[in-house]
């Protein structure tokens, strides 16, 4: 399982202390959540906080973009830093030409949807994605409580991949997780975990990663998983455990 916590939980006045200490406890993804305003009903940041961030990072920078017409933005996303990037099937016209050029910028591709969208949205894309992103909340703020519903829509999820082409799609779940409700998670098929609030309000990171990795003690990984869960750049010469 990866932990990928959702930054906007961070404590934005020491931003470059926040990195440093998650990755000294072992996280190796960053979940970086863009809100437009529009297609979300709240405002975050744009490429110049990932650009001010990259060079003190070595983060696997998973970019959410939560926006109307998410194939304006890419170029500048990637440009920034983004390793990961993952539009919304309800906020682009035409997902496929999209997330083709995410790819073509050497760029991973993911497609979220919202609690809402049917999996069957998927089908004709699993060969164009990387990740699938289902939205355990509607999207817009933090400390949302989760929808238990989106157990069942992991499992149909999961199957819908490994029938079209996807069996190695990773995955993840973002909203209102926590260390609770992790193990269902993983046990329905879940990848990668996004934890905002739940994550960043229990310090020391090194106790909280643990709490959340204890959902995925002695289930194998899958191919997929294991090699995204190397770090964009090699410093340890290895992998991590999250």
């Amino acid at each position: 399982m990866i932990l990928s916590p959702s930054l906007l939980s961070a404590d934005f006045a020491h931003l470059a202390d926040e990195l440093a200490a998650l990755e000294a406890a072992g996280i190796t993804w960053l979940h970086l959540d863009i809100m437009d305003g529009a297609f979300a009903p709240n405002i975050t940041f744009g490429p110049p906080l990932l650009q001010a961030m990259r060079p003190l990072s070595n983060l696997f920078f998973d970019v959410h973009l939560m926006v109307e017409d998410p194939a304006r933005y890419i170029g500048d996303f990637r440009a920034a830093g983004a390793d990961m990037l993952v539009i919304h099937a309800e906020a682009d016209k035409h997902p496929q030409r999209t997330l083709t050029a995410i790819r073509s910028l050497g760029c991973k591709s993911g497609l979220a949807l919202n609690p809402g969208t049917d999996v069957g949205a998927v089908r004709w894309l699993a060969a164009d994605i990387d990740m699938l992103v289902l939205m355990s909340v509607n999207p817009g703020f933090s400390g949302q409580a989760f929808l238990p519903a989106t157990y069942e829509k992991i499992r149909a999820a999961r199957s819908m991949l490994d029938e079209n082409g996807g069996a190695n799609v990773l995955i993840q779940v973002d909203g209102g997780v926590s260390p609770e409700n992790a193990p269902h998670l993983v046990d329905a098929g879940a990848e990668v975990l996004v934890s905002g609030s739940a994550f960043f309000t229990h310090k020391p990171y090194e106790q909280r990663i643990a709490a959340f990795m204890a959902a995925s003690a002695g289930r194998e990984r899958r191919p997929a998983e294991e090699a995204m869960q190397r770090r964009k750049t090699a410093l340890d010469g290895g992998t991590l455990l999250c």
